[in-house]
């Protein structure tokens, strides 16, 4: 949906990939590439004017996770870290897919995401119908703020996240609610 040059597009991107900002279970890399193998590391990034919260969709009480699942909701002044993947353009529609598009669970956002190196236009997914519940086990587990440190580019707090039993490093201002 955008390309590096920060021009946003509907649908594919001239440059033959698209970005993607992720912040939840597709910050793992072996996660996203089951099904979208193309996802490269591009950058990490900040998400203004948002919050990471978690929770289930519509009328479910429970699902497979055992908990709410990441999304994100306008909120001003709060922001989300995450990571910035390269998707060639073959992998936009199987990316919906794992999202639940055509069910109606998540929507795709094209936003603004922040970098060390400018703001770039990025696909993104928020929950709709959502209703907040405690996160999933696979999220909480998060060590204590005396361990964090500090990003020498954006000075932003560093937090080891364990996902799907993978410790993978996450920035974020509120990872849980």
């Amino acid at each position: 949906h955008t390309n590096i040059g920060c021009k946003k597009h509907r649908g594919s991107s001239s440059a033959g990939f698209f970005l993607y900002f992720a912040f939840g279970s597709n910050l793992l890399k072996e996660r996203l590439q089951l099904a979208n193998p193309s996802a490269t590391f591009y950058k990490t990034g900040r998400l203004k004017d948002y919050k990471l919260n978690f929770g289930l969709w519509k009328e479910h009480i429970d699902n497979a996770w055992h908990g709410g699942v990441a999304t994100i909701e306008s909120y001003p002044g709060a922001e989300v870290w995450g990571v910035i993947w390269t998707l060639n353009n073959e992998h936009l529609s199987s990316l919906d897919d794992q999202e639940a598009v055509k069910a109606g669970v998540y929507s795709p956002l094209e936003v603004s995401v922040e970098t060390d190196n400018g703001t770039v236009l990025c696909r993104t997914y928020q929950m709709n119908n959502f209703h907040a519940c405690p996160p999933s086990p696979q999220y909480k587990q998060v060590p204590s703020v005396t361990n964090t440190t500090r990003s020498e580019s954006l000075k932003s707090p560093i937090f080891p996240v364990l996902i799907f039993n993978h410790v993978y490093i996450c920035k974020s201002t509120e990872l849980l609610p």
